[in-house]
């Protein structure tokens, strides 16, 4: 049902500025609209100080006694400047990046483990987070001849909407929403196709709560019951940033049938990924979005007891 309450001029409004502001920095060099990301970083660090707080306070919990102060102040001026110019560059991407020269923005780590998976004759699930530049995978893996979908969530905008959906499939992704095409979803399993995910977002207190940097972290289910029903492999996957080049890697290939014996298949499978996306985080802790509230809900008392 439609949000009677938005304005369907307002919504107008800021997809014009959207508009505009992609233009001016695809007109730009991408060293100009870099600078100009260092810059809006900076600024976001100093106004922004509620999420700032929120990063400092998820990076000392989750490296306890490993990093001083000063170094945990880096790191999130780090995360600032990374996702800034990581929205750079992908307003840049459709005018630099193509079929032929892909290779100098990006390259396959463990490639051999990631295109197996997607050359099988089995559905796959790409599962990842808010890590590197997730959306270049999918931009990457479609330069690369692969089709896949995305889950994701609509804009409230639908102006906004349509345009970043054009904006995203423009390489032969394609998106699913998260809620509603639940049944395209199962049609494209069930046919061999590949679905990529993002699984690091809070699921609420009725979420399933698995551990994640040595915490209970609220994990959505959807992703491992939809592995067990329909039998598909899961590859985590993360895009980060190693010497100016992304580099797509991988863990280990999640196979459900390994786990159909399990007592609890799906907390184990919801747990086996979440640890698989917490090891590739490790490796860049800057360029984790450390501002959202991962650990925002926490186990009641009854539930923390029958976990333990």
């Amino acid at each position: 049902m439609a949000d009677k309450s938005r304005s369907a001029v307002v919504d107008y409004l800021i997809y014009c500025v959207v508009r505009l502001v992609v233009c001016v920095l695809q007109a730009v060099s991408l060293e100009a609209a870099c600078a100009f990301a260092r810059f809006l970083a900076w600024l976001a660090y100093h106004v922004d100080k509620r999420h700032r707080l929120v990063a400092q306070d998820n990076l000392a919990k989750a490296f306890p006694g490993k990093y001083s102060d000063a170094e945990i102040d880096r790191l999130v001026r780090g995360v600032y400047r990374h996702f800034c110019t990581v929205l750079i560059e992908i307003a840049h991407a459709p005018r630099k990046m193509h079929v032929h020269n892909w290779k100098r923005f990006c390259r396959f780590v463990h490639g051999e483990r990631i295109i197996d998976a997607l050359l099988s004759d089995r559905p796959l699930l790409i599962v990842t987070g808010h890590y590197g530049n997730w959306e270049l995978a999918g931009t990457m893996i479609g330069l690369a001849g692969f089709r896949t979908y995305a889950i994701a969530r609509p804009l409230d905008n639908p102006y906004l909407d349509g345009y970043l959906r054009a904006f995203r499939e423009r390489t032969g992704q394609r998106l699913l929403a998260k809620h509603g095409d639940f049944e395209k979803i199962q049609q494209i399993l069930d046919g061999g196709g590949v679905i990529a995910t993002l699984a690091d977002q809070d699921a609420g207190q009725r979420g399933l709560f698995v551990d994640f940097f040595g915490r209970p972290a609220s994990t959505h289910k959807a992703v491992a019951l939809m592995a067990l029903e329909h039998r598909v492999p899961m590859i985590v996957a993360g895009v980060p940033k190693r010497q100016g080049v992304y580099e797509i890697t991988s863990a280990d290939v999640i196979l459900p049938e390994d786990y159909e014996q399990s007592p609890d298949a799906v907390r184990a499978m919801t747990q086996r990924f979440t640890t698989d996306l917490e090891a590739l985080i490790r490796r860049a802790p800057e360029q984790y979005f450390w501002v959202h509230r991962r650990w925002k809900h926490q186990p009641q008392p009854r539930r923390r007891r029958e976990a333990a």
